[in-house]
């Protein structure tokens, strides 16, 4: 799957993505449906490299995403994606949405679909929400920075604003999680509690404020783990501050909370820029 010589190729960065807390929303259409919450985009993301052709590969490894089919069938393409990541699968860093979204950005170039950057977008969007890997990743990964999605869905219906901040940003990953086995459960108490933190985020939009309203959702909503619950207070005692990425076994912390918590933690930066093409070589 590696691009031959002349064959055209394209390659995009997504950010990482980490809910902190959020409320389903449904609708009748995909594109209107998705979620409300707030989360950190990361700049440990993922490449997706575009070529014409077939299959994916994920990190040298054949594999399937549904919403990447769903992606390049939505543009009419028959294209090969080549992704990498240093990010965990299936641990709440929004890895599928990131495949849907370089995909679409990638398979664009590459195939002159013609499509605007917002097109694209809801192809992604609406291709994760009916696979059920995800409801509002893919808008925040496009956004990039510390997106509060306000109103859901893609970005004709949905409304997004940010923290204003741009921390270091350092993770441990316990296991997977499926994003996909807790929406289908009942999501009525999850959805009040990611009401009731959003409510307080938007009073006064600050890290602390993100951070504290992140770790009171994963108690109210009963999706905290042992594991992760032993590290946040384990980062507390330190004097730091972390909580529970949604959704996946995993903690997140701000400044070098897990570090010296005597964790040993992945460690990047807060992404500015949102999901983009790389410059053509």
């Amino acid at each position: 799957m590696t691009a031959g010589a002349g064959e055209p190729s394209a390659t995009a960065f997504v950010p990482g993505h980490i809910t902190g807390f959020f409320s389903v929303q449904s609708a009748a259409k995909p594109a209107q449906s998705g979620s409300r919450g707030a989360g950190v985009t990361l700049t440990d993301g993922v490449e997706v490299t575009v070529t014409p052709g077939s299959g994916l590969r994920l990190n040298g490894e054949s594999t399937s995403v549904t919403a990447v089919d769903s992606v390049r069938s939505r543009l009419g393409v028959d294209a090969a994606v080549d992704a990498t990541t240093p990010l965990p699968l299936g641990a709440g860093f929004g890895v599928s949405g990131a495949l849907a979204l370089g995909t679409a950005l990638a398979a664009n170039a590459v195939f002159g679909c013609g499509k605007s950057e917002n097109e694209l977008i809801t192809m992604a969007h609406c291709a994760e929400v009916e696979a059920g890997t995800g409801l509002g990743d893919v808008v925040a990964q496009a956004r990039g920075g510390l997106p509060i999605r306000i109103d859901a869905g893609s970005p004709s219906h949905g409304r997004l604003d940010g923290v204003a901040a741009r921390p270091h940003v350092e993770y441990v990953t316990f296991g997977e999680r499926s994003t996909a086995d807790v929406l289908a459960e009942d999501t009525e108490a999850l959805s009040r509690a990611g009401e009731s933190a959003l409510s307080r985020l938007l009073e006064w939009p600050t890290l602390d404020r993100f951070m504290t309203a992140a770790r009171e959702f994963a108690t109210d909503a009963d999706l905290l783990t042992d594991d992760v619950a032993d590290a946040i207070d384990a980062v507390d005692e330190a004097g730091g501050d972390a909580a529970m990425a949604m959704l996946g076994n995993t903690v997140f912390a701000v400044g070098d909370g897990l570090s010296a918590a005597g964790y040993d933690p992945e460690r990047c930066r807060v992404d500015a820029g949102g999901a983009r093409l790389r410059p053509e070589e």
